[in-house]
C-alpha cells in the first residue's frame, strides 16, 4: 500500500507532499476520535420508519405526530411587529426552509400573494409554516391528509391552489 501510495503522489509530482505521519493521520480509526458508525456493531444499518410507517412513527413520537422525527416549538412572535417586517420575515423564511420542494412552493407564494395579505392572513401564514416541511409539503400536494386546525383555512387554500398550478407557470425561487 506505501509503495502504491509514493509511486502515486510521485506520479503527480507530490512527492514532498506524502509523509508516514501523514498517512497515519489520515487512516487513523474512527474509534479513536470516539465516532462510531453501525457497520461496528452489526452488519445491517438501523431501521428508519418511512414517513407513512404509523406505528415506527408513533415510537419516534411519543406526542403522536405521524412524522420520523420531533416538531420543534413554533418560534416567539413578537406581538407588536409591524406588518411590513412580518411581511419580510415571512418572505426570507418561506424561502429558507430546508427542504428544496417546501421552498419552492412557500417562496413563490410568498412573491405573488405576501403583498395583498392583512395582517391576519400573515400571521395565520406563519403559523402554518410552523409545521414541519415535509408536512407542508404532502398536505399542499394532497398526499397526506390535511388535519382539522388546516382544513377550511383561506391562506392554506390559497396554498393549495397556488401549487396545483393551473396556468402551467415555470417557477423558480425568487431572488431575496
Amino acid at each position: 500500500m506505501a509503495t502504491f501510495v509514493r509511486s502515486s503522489l510521485r506520479a503527480a509530482g507530490a512527492a514532498a507532499t506524502y509523509s508516514p505521519l501523514r498517512r497515519m493521520a489520515l487512516t487513523r480509526s474512527t474509534a479513536s476520535m470516539g465516532v462510531s458508525s453501525w457497520r461496528s456493531y452489526s452488519s445491517t444499518p438501523p431501521r428508519v420508519p418511512d414517513h407513512d410507517d404509523a406505528a415506527a412513527a408513533q415510537a419516534m413520537d411519543p406526542d403522536g405526530f405521524q412524522t420520523p422525527y420531533t416538531n420543534l416549538p413554533p418560534l416567539p412572535r413578537d406581538p407588536e411587529e409591524s406588518l411590513q417586517t412580518i411581511r419580510a420575515r415571512l418572505t426570507y423564511q418561506s424561502r429558507k426552509r430546508g427542504i428544496l420542494e417546501t421552498d419552492l412552493l412557500l417562496s413563490t407564494f410568498a412573491k405573488e400573494f405576501l403583498k395583498d395579505m392583512s395582517i391576519e392572513d400573515c400571521r395565520r401564514f406563519d403559523k402554518f409554516m410552523d409545521e414541519p416541511d415535509w408536512d407542508i409539503y404532502y398536505w399542499v400536494t394532497g398526499k397526506k391528509e390535511v388535519p382539522e386546525r388546516w382544513k377550511g383555512d383561506k391562506v392554506f387554500e390559497q396554498i393549495v391552489k397556488h401549487a396545483k398550478n393551473e396556468g402551467r407557470v415555470v417557477r423558480q425561487m425568487p431572488a431575496l
